[in-house]
């Protein structure tokens, strides 16, 4: 390696490079500036304002007199570099013999030119012998004695591009041996470094000795982009890959050991660096992207590894510093001069080292930086800004300074996510050190709003970051944001992306929940204490208001339950509720405790189960890390032990609130229930039980019934030791409920029966006891209770029409029914899984089943209520997916027995109720926006039902042509749900899936028609053009791999075709076209979805198909004919100008081959068209080829579009060519066959 100078431990003067002499004379090899006429696709000439142009305004704007203009682009003038030739000159003279050069040669006269010019040179010691006949051949001696490498750029796997891209030794290693070669010999090691760029870049061009001594640079780079392959478009940076990966990662480390290894000596010899320099920034200025993208990254690695030896200059500068004015103030007598000249020396000499590396740094900015930040590859502009976050942060003295910040400014703007979000990461720890704060002012000020405004990307990664910047920003600059800017933040907590959601957390966090340590202590009425969180907590519930999204407490509760610790003080926020406050404390109002119950609710959920609320968990379910789990478990502990004792006084003190009960039930859902024994709090659990009994006694809401039926059911979970107690009391509730049902039906048929009529408080009993019968049910099995008799009479009842119950009631009735039927399959479950006799229980199932059914059918089909109807829709739904024919595959096969398919008719009863009631487009004016939401979720909810069927294959896929045909027409209700059932039944079978996207087509074509009553069809009427698109919608809903796809897309064509060509049975014009033709242009959607090969064979089964037609047939109404077969010609191209004999046979047995097949019947060309899969018809078409090959007299069979024959349909070559030889439109492509036969075939 490039060993430290010897004055770095002992104070003598610094020679830069004492291993060659030659160092010290050769001429200066500048860098070249490349500032002629910029050709790069990245340099626009003109001012740095109009960088982004006046969308983003104007970036020169004077800030404080500061001027964020662009730097100007660097020329063969730059300060400190004079123009002189780019290429190195080897002294004709010997290093003894000349002179140091001066100022007025017009060379860069810098300190290693003038260094000792005083004192004599001395001559180098000669090399021992064995080392001279090595020099020859440019190799050097690993470390440790081991064999030398040699750079041979003739062999590939020699050179340093292989040797660091198969990592075959470490970089340290490849560094130092570079380095050694160098030393013995300067050129052949940098045409080594110059061949290894090169290579890096994809290039496999070859710089030889004469090329790199008598070439500039520019030269070279032409020569090698003559040589460049750029068809595949790939080079290593870009190529996708581990070992491509690791590549770049070894590129970018290689050039910075580079450096760092030379920093002592050889970076100053005005060879090396110069000579890098000049390459890259040629390279970065070609027109080749891999060249521009290969050498930017390497120059802006190079620029950072600069800064790194900048700063090691500067701490050396400063020791020095240090030691010589510590040693100018010792007296006269205890100075020592000759240390005192020493250090005065070393200090130059770093100074000199420190201006010299500022030079570079200024001139490959200028040169590189400043026309590649804004170059049109979006990486390029990202590699840029984030070396230049680099440089700020590591060497903020030079770098952190408005004139290079306006860079990151401007390109804030950037189109690209990548580029933005690489600029918002170089400004992260600008922002996050208090020492730079201060030099960011003017930026900050400047470019605030645009920071802010990125809060809202759309790129996630982007919006996350601004926002933590964002909070940097609030962090040292806190005035600088206004509310305003702080509001743009809040609304993110409510981001569906979780991520930008736990940053604006963050900032919240940051911004208004910070505890305040000086604050009194406030006390309750009793004097309990008050927790230190619970002003932020009272904050954070008037946020919750505030922000008027009431229902989506889970979202905020997920956006800051990991970042603030009080959304786990369970102490402090049922002392909130239940404590009367103090005498300096406000109460809170309903409206506040209804919030904090909601966000208490919220974090006790997320707390016991770590799940994410919906919609905004990632998009792949991970499974959670040992630490997350162990954290979940204390969680839950902690937040049961508190609960169990709290939570029966919050269920008492709001006992008669609904909306808080249906929050504060849920709780104990998520308890871990062996804390009741392990803390013997079975006196709370008594408790916990008797609050809900009371509360489903007294409650008649429907969500807080079924929390309460929920939370009971959790509590009698079998296996754990509360069990029995929990049982008991579930089993008095049930109890209670079920007497109440029967006390309010005897009561209501009395007074049926003495001809009375029940007034309001007796409905209102009927009704709210089967509610509670039903919702019980639901969780808990009410089979021992013997009510499935009563239940099923009223249902019975109702479907006669003879009920006095109300619909409401009949509506319990039915879904306690359908839960009855559920639980018999259970319990049959259970009797199987213990080995009992099932066949009885498996009878009585059966029966109820089918006698169930059948009255839900009936009520379906018959003029009654539509909230019977719609129950019923729902419950033989949900039935026929239960038991559906998955039974059979349980253990015991007496389940089989259970298994309930839809028959004809109930599947045309479900295709109705979905077309009356969830395919209508007339809305109901009197409802407001919320009813109308309801009504729409409540239609949504019927279609998913109906679709589920499909889906599962309960129902065949053809029973969904109704629903596919609303595609386009709903898309907006119902457009995701059919756009999954879609692509659903694709999967289960591509060809019923195509069969059933032409039933749809068809199906409105021919209500299309109907409504026209006889008229012929218009193509360019509105409802036709909503046709064409659906047909779009189903075709682009294959995808792009038309091999699968395409046994289904030639039997959707094959369909469509029967369907256009089909003829009425009373044909008033026998040369007209066929009522249906126009449906082939519908079909002419899925064209492009063909394969070229099946394109003919399509084409080949319309022209069998369509045998009617007469001169009329050029008219208008055979438009839709031309439009199809035009699609289908499509790709093909014209006979070809000039063609051999043996091309010409060649096109001759293909076009005798086409026809021969043409004789075929009507079922044979049927399972023809299917490709691949008529073997049969394949041979009969070669025994055909065979007897015509035997009798050349015959003559092949022409079909009617052949051009020798006359064509029933006469089509002009200009618009159709024949269906044994499609024909292109445009004769241009014609010699496309002509390079398909070689010029010796040519007769």
């Amino acid at each position: 390696m490039d060993e430290p100078p010897e004055e770095y431990e002992t104070p003598y003067p610094m020679t830069p490079n004492p291993h060659d002499q030659n160092d010290g004379q050769d001429s200066y090899t500048p860098y070249q500036g490349y500032s002629g006429d910029q050709g790069t696709p990245a340099h626009t000439p003109g001012p740095g304002t109009e960088l982004y142009g006046d969308h983003y305004g104007t970036p020169q704007q004077n800030l404080g007199g500061v001027q964020y203009d662009d730097q100007g682009a660097s020329s063969g003038e730059e300060q400190g570099y004079e123009p002189s030739p780019a290429h190195h000159t080897e002294p004709t003279s010997s290093p003894a013999q000349d002179n140091p050069p001066s100022p007025a040669l017009g060379g860069r006269v810098t300190r290693a030119r003038l260094r000792n010019a005083n004192q004599p040179t001395p001559p180098p010691a000669p090399p021992p012998a064995k080392r001279l006949e090595r020099d020859e051949r440019t190799t050097r001696t690993r470390r440790g004695g081991g064999a030398r490498r040699t750079y041979n750029e003739n062999d590939e796997d020699s050179t340093l591009y292989a040797i660091i891209k198969l990592a075959r030794a470490s970089l340290q290693t490849v560094v130092d041996e570079w380095i050694e070669a160098y030393k013995v010999n300067r050129d052949s090691a940098l045409l080594a470094l110059m061949q290894f760029f090169i290579h890096a870049s994809g290039c496999k061009g070859k710089i030889t000795q004469a090329m790199a001594a008598n070439m500039e640079h520019a030269a070279i780079i032409r020569k090698m982009t003559e040589e460049f392959d750029e068809e595949s478009g790939e080079y290593p940076l870009i190529m996708s890959g581990q070992q491509w990966k690791k590549f770049r990662g070894n590129f970018c480390d290689f050039v910075g050991t580079l450096v760092k290894q030379c920093q002592y000596s050889i970076i100053y010899d005005q060879y090396l660096m110069d000579n890098v320099i000049s390459l890259l920034t040629g390279l970065s200025d070609s027109q080749v992207r891999a060249f521009r993208h290969t050498a930017t990254l390497g120059a802006m690695k190079l620029m950072t590894a600069l800064v790194d030896v900048a700063l090691v200059v500067s701490i050396n500068l400063d020791n020095t510093q240090r030691q010589y004015e510590s040693e100018r103030q010792k007296t006269r007598d205890k100075r020592a001069s000759d240390r005192l000249e020493n250090l005065l020396t070393k200090r130059q000499e770093l100074e000199e080292n420190m201006d010299e590396i500022k030079n570079m740094l200024t001139y490959m900015f200028k040169s590189v930086f400043v026309h590649r930040y804004r170059d049109t590859l979006p990486e390029i502009r990202a590699i840029c800004m984030a070396e230049i976050g680099v440089w700020m942060k590591k060497f903020h003295q030079n770098f952190l300074d408005d004139s290079y910040l306006k860079y990151i400014g401007w390109t804030l703007h950037d189109k690209v996510g990548e580029v933005r979000l690489k600029c918002l990461q170089a400004l992260q720890p600008l922002y996050a050190s208090e020492e730079l704060k201060g030099k960011l002012e003017l930026f900050t000020s400047k470019f605030k709003d645009r920071i802010v405004s990125m809060t809202l990307d759309k790129e996630y990664d982007v919006a996350v970051q601004a926002v933590r910047l964002v909070i940097s920003i609030l962090k040292h600059h806190r005035d600088i944001l206004t509310d305003k800017d702080c509001e743009h933040v809040y609304e993110l907590v409510y981001s569906s992306h979780r991520a930008v959601a736990q940053a604006a957390g963050e900032f919240l966090n940051e911004r208004l929940f910070v505890p305040d340590e000086v604050a009194s202590v406030q006390r309750t009425k009793r004097g309990k204490k008050r927790a230190p969180n619970t002003p932020l907590i009272r904050d954070l519930v008037q946020f919750f208001i505030e922000s008027e999204l009431h229902e989506h407490g889970a979202y905020l509760v997920d956006s800051l339950i990991e970042s603030n610790a009080m959304m786990k003080d369970w102490e402090c926020m049922t002392d909130l509720l239940l404590e009367e406050p103090g005498p300096n404390e406000e109460p809170l109002d309903d409206r506040q405790e209804t919030s904090l119950i909601e966000i208490m609710v919220c974090c006790v959920k997320q707390a016991a189960t770590g799940e994410a609320p919906v919609g905004r968990g990632p998009n792949r379910k991970q499974s959670p890390s040992m630490k997350e789990i162990k954290q979940v478990q204390d969680d839950k502990q902690r937040l049961s032990e508190h609960f169990i004792g709290t939570l029966p006084d919050l269920l008492d003190k709001y006992s008669a609130d609904a909306d808080k009960l249906v929050n504060l039930l849920s709780i104990p859902q998520y308890f871990d229930l062996e804390i009741y024994t392990t803390t013997r709090s079975e006196a709370s659990l008594d408790l916990l039980l008797k609050r809900i009994q009371l509360i489903t006694e007294k409650q008649h809401d429907t969500e807080v019934l079924e929390t309460a039926a929920k939370t009971l059911e959790y509590l009698c979970t079998e296996g754990f030791a509360i069990y029995t107690r929990c049982d008991v009391q579930r089993s008095t509730l049930i109890d209670t409920i079920v007497n109440k049902y029967k006390e309010a039906m005897d009561e209501w048929n009395s007074l049926i029966e003495g001809e009375e009529t029940p007034d309001d408080d007796e409905t209102y009993s009927v009704v709210n006891s089967l509610k509670k019968v039903s919702i019980f049910y639901s969780c808990h099995n009410l089979g021992n209770w013997n009510i499935w008799a009563s239940l099923f009479k009223d249902v019975e009842e109702a479907k006669d029409g003879v009920t006095s119950l109300p619909e409401e009631a009949v509506k319990f009735s039915i879904s306690a029914c359908y839960f009855a039927v559920l639980w018999d399959l259970h319990r049959i479950e259970e009797l199987i899984e213990g080995g009992a006799a099932t066949d009885d229980a498996i009878m009585e199932s059966k029966s109820r089943l089918n006698m169930f059914v059948e009255v839900m059918k009936a009520m379906l089909t018959q003029q009654a209520s539509q909230v019977y109807k719609e129950e019923a829709y729902l419950v033989v739904c949900d039935l026929l997916i239960v038991f559906c024919s998955q039974l059979h595959t349980n253990t015991h096969f007496a389940l089989g027995g259970l298994v309930y398919e839809p028959d004809k008719q109930l599947q045309s009863i479900l295709i109705d109720f979905i077309q009356n009631n969830v395919f209508t487009y007339e809305e109901d004016e009197e409802l407001d926006e919320h009813s109308k939401i309801a009504e729409l979720h409540k239609r949504r909810n019927f279609l998913a039902s109906y679709c589920k069927l499909i889906v599962y294959s309960i129902m065949p896929t053809s029973a969904a042509a109704d629903v596919f045909k609303n595609y386009v027409k709903s898309y907006n209700d119902y457009g995701d749900i059919i756009k999954t059932t879609v692509g659903k039944a694709r999967e289960i079978n591509k060809v019923n899936c195509a069969r059933t996207m032409v039933a749809a087509l068809t199906s409105l074509f021919k209500d299309l028609q109907q409504d026209m009553r006889g008229i012929r069809l218009s193509r360019t009427m509105e409802e036709f053009t909503s046709l064409k698109e659906l047909a779009k919608r189903f075709a682009l809903s294959f995808g792009l791999d038309a091999v699968r796809n395409r046994e289904a897309i030639t039997v959707l064509h094959r369909e469509g075709i029967l369907f256009a060509v089909a003829q009425n049975e009373m044909v008033e014009d026998p040369t007209g076209p066929p009522p249906n033709l126009p449906f082939l242009e519908i079909l002419t959607e899925f064209t492009n979805k063909l394969l070229k090969q099946d394109k003919r064979i399509v084409l080949t089964f319309l022209d069998r198909r369509i045998s009617m037609g007469m001169p009329s047939s050029r008219g208008e109404d055979w438009q839709p004919l031309l439009l199809y077969r035009n699609s289908l010609v499509h790709g093909e191209t014209d006979q070809p100008i000039v063609t051999s004999k043996r091309a010409y046979s060649r096109k001759k047995k293909e076009i005798i081959e086409d026809e021969m097949g043409d004789m075929d019947d009507e079922n044979n060309s049927d399972t023809e068209f299917m490709p691949g899969l008529n073997l049969d018809g394949k041979k009969k078409k070669q025994q055909r080829m065979k007897q015509y090959k035997g009798d050349r007299s015959m003559s092949p069979p022409m079909n009617q579009f052949n051009a020798t024959t006359e064509s029933p349909i006469n089509y002009s070559v200009d618009n159709l060519a024949t269906s044994s030889r499609p024909q292109r439109q445009c004769a241009r492509f014609s010699f496309c066959y002509i390079d398909n036969f070689s010029d010796d075939e040519v007769a």
